[in-house]
């Protein structure tokens, strides 16, 4: 069988103990002579799955009886409307209420632009000046602001907040779909955490929200029914037929990743992960990541030549890239909108797939001298 080392950010790499154990049970899982894509989602034999999948999910992050967790659909983008649709209504001709959007990066800049539809949005801080190599400080919320928004980790530039910003009453509202379950994270300091679970989940498809209980039942009469969390909370995520398969797949990745020691364990993985490749970048005489330190991702590392003649650095990439994918390196191109070369090492990349890389990077470097 061969098998590559998938860098891409999403879409991402599973575990290959998760794509064997669902390919066994393919045709048959856990004895029901059925797949899980025919199941019912209303079906006894579908009932254990999804109520598996939260009970895992909830003992990994630690997450409190007074949240509420909700598998939906439409991606972590759907959520830049669900949030403000849901804590920011305000009867039909009032004024708008504020939210504050902290932008350090395209989807943080997505979100806040989907949320200015729905209310007044204020930017206290951005990364922008520089590109967004950093976290900038994030002023304080004021007195009755609807919720503050950040996206914890910047999968198209690399960033990654270092702490977690103190928004008082305010509810702080995160977008965690690149850093999920890859380092612990106290859930009581957030109102709502949302992630695609395409990157540290499972496949695409399946969108977990997590959810304080006081922050449910705010939308408006006008919001969808599918777009409110109520609705979903009320009906335990069975409003609509959810994303059954992805459901599946994710608790069979939350159960290896309790086999594996929990998030305590791979938080330790992954650092030694990151550790190892921001090392060699900083000795390389080819190779820089553009981030700051202080802000660097442990899931998402994007690294570009030190060249600074552009067409030269384009052709170096376009080579690094091709001659990598060869090697069975695949999906290092840094994000159309940023170029350079992006190495996303998720829970799931071990860290042969990060030497490796890195081995290929020394012998790539001696071409060029």
């Amino acid at each position: 069988m061969k098998r590559v080392y998938n860098f891409s950010p999403g879409p991402s790499v599973l575990p290959l103990p998760v794509l064997e154990k669902a390919a066994a049970e393919m045709c048959d899982v856990n004895g029901t002579g059925q797949s899980v894509m025919e199941m019912s989602h209303r079906s006894k034999d579908f009932k254990p799955i999804i109520e598996k999948t939260e009970a895992l999910l909830r003992s990994l992050m630690g997450i409190p009886e007074d949240y509420k967790v909700l598998f939906l659909q439409g991606g972590a983008s759907l959520q830049f409307s669900m949030a403000p649709l849901n804590l920011a209504a305000v009867p039909e001709g009032e004024p708008k209420k504020r939210a504050l959007y902290v932008d350090t990066g395209i989807w943080a800049k997505k979100a806040a632009d989907e949320a200015s539809k729905y209310v007044e949005v204020s930017i206290p801080a951005s990364s922008k000046d520089r590109a967004y190599t950093y976290i900038p400080q994030a002023p304080a919320p004021a007195h009755g602001d609807a919720y503050y928004h950040i996206t914890l980790n910047n999968t198209i530039v690399g960033t990654r907040w270092p702490s977690v910003p103190d928004t008082g009453s305010v509810p702080l509202v995160a977008d965690v779909s690149s850093c999920i379950l890859s380092e612990t994270l106290d859930v009581r300091k957030f109102g709502i955490l949302y992630a695609g679970a395409q990157k540290n989940l499972g496949p695409a498809g399946l969108t977990v929200v997590i959810i304080r209980e006081d922050l449910i039942g705010h939308a408006s009469s006008r919001t969808p029914a599918l777009l409110r969390y109520d609705i979903h909370a009320g009906e335990a995520s069975m409003y609509n037929t959810p994303p059954c398969h992805a459901i599946y797949m994710t608790g069979l990745v939350l159960q290896w990743l309790e086999d594996l020691g929990g998030v305590t364990a791979i938080e330790k993985i992954n650092r030694e992960k990151a550790g190892l490749f921001y090392s060699y970048l900083e000795l390389s005489k080819h190779f820089v990541s553009p981030v700051e330190k202080n802000s660097r991702s442990l899931m998402n590392i994007p690294f570009v030549p030190r060249e600074t003649d552009g067409e030269k650095r384009k052709r170096i990439e376009d080579r690094f890239v091709k001659e990598a994918a060869a090697a069975g390196l695949v999906n290092l191109a840094g994000h159309r909108l940023v170029g350079g070369m992006r190495a996303s090492i998720y829970n799931a990349m071990p860290i042969e797939g990060v030497r490796s890389l890195i081995q290929f990077m020394e012998t790539f470097e001696r071409s060029l001298n």
